[in-house]
């Protein structure tokens, strides 16, 4: 089914040199031609490949693996969203809701993948700008999710949301989280945001820390406009964050516009991937107490 497969592993990280070696093995006794990112060689320096860099792999590969956690996936996933390439999480973090299969599951998950026993679903991204008085200053992808948030100092700030050009409130706050289904289980859900199943349109704007606390999450059509606003009646600077990573330092007037993105990723899991029984068994529901 897949003719060539990359593998991209999170970088400097100890723990992956042993799971790499192990996939690296069984692909090599499947027959399968496989390339590596440059944080797999790093971990198996006595790998006889050259390392590629992540956006590289997608040339030459129907499949990436990633072996990591679930930011290493999102890396991979802002890296990749340009090229028609499914992508497969090894999960060696605490949670993973997106690197799905267990390292210790991997062999048997990969004979049904390979073999063309697979779920595969689409997961979108969104794509944000940073405006200062007109100009377009940065912009970056996100999986998961953007932020608005304060930045060090223990003060609230100030911004104004608008969606599809209507106003839709002035909030004071930590900051604003706008998420896709894909970030509802991630820091949107430690806002006290709604789970979005993956399959639904739409995202969720989550304040953080709301001031009134009659601010609650909503949720819109993933295809709307967002501009959260740095209000002009605050003083204190906000940050920019795309999956957790630094963008800019905002101002106060600056604007960020956060649209869908237009290409999305492809992911796929073993056979008997079930969402729900995924979402039991990480947020540990149904246990007694």
């Amino acid at each position: 089914m897949f003719e060539s497969v990359g593998i991209v592993a999170k970088q400097d990280d100890p723990r992956v040199a042993e799971t790499c070696r192990a996939l690296i093995d069984y692909l090599h006794r499947r027959g399968c031609a496989y390339h590596l990112d440059t944080g797999c060689t790093a971990a198996v320096p006595e790998a006889a490949v050259p390392g590629r860099e992540c956006q590289a792999l997608a040339a030459s590969c129907q499949l990436v693996i990633v072996v990591g956690g679930d930011g290493t996936l999102l890396r991979a996933a802002r890296m990749l969203v340009d090229h028609d390439v499914r992508l497969l999480g090894i999960n060696l973090g605490r949670v993973g809701f997106l690197t799905d299969v267990s390292h210790r599951e991997m062999t048997a998950s990969l004979d049904a993948i390979l073999a063309g026993r697979f779920q595969e679903e689409a997961r979108f991204l969104l794509h944000a700008v940073a405006v200062r008085q007109g100009v377009a200053l940065a912009e970056s992808d996100a999986l998961n999710d953007v932020v608005v948030q304060k930045g060090n100092v223990a003060r609230l700030i100030q911004l104004d949301t608008f969606v599809d050009d209507r106003f839709v409130s002035s909030q004071r706050s930590d900051g604003l989280i706008v998420s896709t289904p894909t970030g509802s289980t991630a820091y949107a859900l430690s806002g006290g945001g709604p789970l979005l199943h993956p399959a639904l349109n739409a995202i969720a704007l989550v304040p953080i820390c709301p001031h009134t606390l009659s601010n609650r999450p909503i949720v819109v059509g993933a295809d709307s406009r967002v501009e959260i606003v740095v209000s002009p009646d605050q003083h204190t600077c906000a940050l920019l964050t795309c999956d957790g990573e630094n963008v800019m330092e905002l101002a106060v007037g600056d604007r960020v516009v956060v649209r869908k993105k237009g290409r999305g990723i492809r992911l796929i899991h073993p056979p008997d991937h079930d969402y729900f029984a995924t979402l039991r068994t990480k947020l540990h529901w149904a246990k007694e107490l």
